[in-house]
C-alpha cells in the first residue's frame, strides 16, 4: 500500500502525455493529408522520399530518405521506448501478476487474432494481398488515450490503466509478429553480431552497470547497426536493447530514507550565506543529495522518464507526417472498396470490438480476472472500439507488408477510415456510457 500513491502519480502522468501526444498526432495526421493533397504535394515527396541523408564509410553505406530513417531511426526509438515500457510494466506494473495481467493480455490476444482472421476472411479470394494480414491487429495507444481523455474525469482512472495495459500488451504481440512474419532475407552473420554484443549489455547489466551512455553507445554501434543490415528490421532492436537496460535501484528505499534525512540535517545546519548564493558547504550538500537521488532511482525508469515525452510529441507527429501522407485524386471511394481496405475495415472496427470483448468476458466467466473496479461492460465496450484506432502501428505495418507503393497507399486508406469509424463509434458510445459516472 506505501507505494500504491506513487504508482498512481506515474500512470496518471504516463496516461497524460500519451493523450496529448495523441492530439499532436492527430494534428500532424491532418497536416499531412493536406500537405500531400495540395498544389505543393511535389514538395512533400521530394522531402521525405527524394532527400537523401546519411553517410558512407568504407563499405558501410547509411544513406537514405528521410521517410527511411524516421521508419528505421526514430522508430527503433520509439520501439525502444516501448521495450522500456513493456519491462516496466512485467516487473512491477499492471502485467506484474497473473492477476492484473490475464485481463488485458487476453483482451490483446482477441484484438489480434480475430481482425487478423477478419482481414485473412475478406482477402480469402485475393491472396496477392493476403500479406496485409498484420495490419488490423495494432492499437494506437497515443490516439486512443488522447480522445479518451476529451471525456475528462467522467472517465474512470482504471478504464484508461486497462486500455494502457491492453496496448502495451498489443505492442509486444506487434513486434513479435513484426520480427517474425514481416522479415524477408536474414544475414544470419549480422544477427550473431547483434546477438554478441546484446550479450555484453545483459552482462553489463548483472555486472551492475548503471551509466546509460553505455547502453547507448553499444546499443547504436553493436545491436541497432547490426540489425540495419540484417535483414530483420531495425527497430526490433530497439526493444531487445529496452529489455537489457537496469531495472534495480542501487539502494534500497529505506537506505535512501536514511542517508537523505542526514543530508537534509546536515543542509539545516550549515550556515547560510549573507546573499541568494549557495556557500560551498551547502553546493556539497546539494550535489550528495543528487547522487543519492540517482543511486535511488532505476535506469530504466529514468529513461522511460526522460524519452516518453520525446516520443509522445516528437517522434510519433513526426512519423505522422511523413507516412499519413496520402495522395488521393479523387479516387478516395475506389481506395475504400478495395479489398485490402475492406479487410482491414472489418478487421480493426469489428475484429478489434469483437476479439477484446470477447477474451475480457471469457477470463471474467473463467475466473481468472474481474472487471477493474469502477468499471462496466458498457465501458469495455466503448475502449474496444477505441482499440480500433491502428494508426501509427497499422502503417508500419503497412510499409512491411506491401512492397507495391498503391497496395501501401490504399491500405493507408483504410487504416484512416478504420481508425475514423472506431474512434467516432467509441467515443459516442462511452459518452453515452459514462455519462452518469462520477469519478
Amino acid at each position: 500500500m506505501k507505494n500504491k500513491p506513487v504508482n498512481t502519480f506515474r500512470i496518471s502522468r504516463f496516461i497524460s502525455e500519451e493523450a496529448y501526444g495523441g492530439i499532436i498526432l492527430i494534428f500532424a495526421t491532418i497536416a499531412a493529408l493536406i500537405w500531400a493533397n495540395s498544389s505543393y504535394y511535389e514538395s512533400y515527396h521530394q522531402l521525405w522520399h527524394e532527400l537523401k541523408v546519411g553517410f558512407v564509410w568504407g563499405e558501410i553505406n547509411m544513406v537514405g530518405s528521410l521517410h527511411h530513417w524516421i521508419n528505421d531511426g526514430l522508430m527503433a526509438l520509439f520501439f525502444f521506448t516501448i521495450g522500456l515500457e513493456i519491462k516496466r510494466e512485467i516487473m512491477g506494473g499492471e502485467l506484474s501478476s497473473i492477476k492484473k495481467a490475464s485481463m488485458p493480455i487476453a483482451a490483446a490476444i482477441g484484438g489480434m487474432l480475430i481482425p487478423a482472421a477478419f482481414y485473412a476472411l475478406v482477402l480469402a479470394n485475393y491472396p496477392e494481398y493476403l500479406d496485409g494480414w498484420g495490419i488490423p491487429m495494432a492499437t494506437d495507444i497515443a490516439f486512443a488515450l488522447g480522445l479518451l481523455a476529451l471525456l475528462g474525469k467522467r472517465v474512470n482512472i482504471n478504464l484508461k490503466i486497462f486500455l494502457t495495459a491492453l496496448a502495451i500488451a498489443d505492442d509486444l504481440g506487434a513486434v513479435m509478429v513484426i520480427a517474425i512474419f514481416y522479415t524477408d532475407t536474414i544475414n544470419y552473420s549480422e544477427l550473431l553480431s547483434a546477438a554478441f554484443f546484446i550479450g555484453v549489455l545483459l552482462i553489463a547489466n548483472f555486472a551492475g552497470v548503471r551509466r546509460t551512455s553505455f547502453y547507448a553507445i553499444v546499443g547504436f554501434i553493436g545491436v541497432w547497426m547490426a540489425f540495419v543490415f540484417s535483414g530483420v528490421h531495425a527497430t526490433i532492436a530497439g526493444v531487445l536493447i529496452a529489455l537489457t537496460i537496469p531495472a534495480r535501484t542501487k539502494i534500497s528505499e529505506n537506505e535512501y530514507v536514511k542517508r537523505l534525512s542526514k543530508c537534509l540535517d546536515k543542509f539545516d545546519k550549515v550556515p547560510a550565506s549573507d546573499n541568494s548564493l549557495l556557500t560551498k558547504d551547502q553546493a556539497h550538500v546539494i550535489s550528495d543529495i543528487g547522487e543519492l537521488n540517482d543511486k535511488a532511482q532505476t535506469p530504466l525508469q529514468k529513461l522511460e522518464h526522460a524519452l516518453h515525452p520525446i516520443t509522445a510529441f516528437f517522434i510519433l507527429p513526426v512519423f505522422a507526417l511523413s507516412n499519413a501522407g496520402v495522395h488521393i485524386e479523387g479516387r478516395v471511394i475506389e481506395m475504400l472498396l478495395h479489398p485490402i481496405s475492406l479487410g482491414i475495415i472489418a478487421g480493426l472496427v469489428l475484429g478489434k470490438f469483437l476479439g477484446i470483448s470477447l477474451l475480457s468476458h471469457l477470463t471474467v466467466w473463467l475466473k481468472i480476472a474481474s472487471l477493474p473496479e469502477g468499471i462496466s461492460w458498457k465501458q469495455i465496450y466503448g475502449v474496444s472500439f477505441l482499440a480500433g484506432i491502428g494508426f501509427t502501428m497499422s502503417m508500419f505495418i503497412s510499409d512491411l507488408a506491401f512492397v507495391d507503393e498503391e497496395f501501401k497507399q490504399i491500405a493507408k486508406v483504410g487504416i484512416m477510415a478504420a481508425s475514423l469509424v472506431s474512434a467516432t463509434v467509441g467515443m459516442i458510445w462511452l459518452s453515452v456510457g459514462t455519462k452518469k459516472s462520477a469519478i
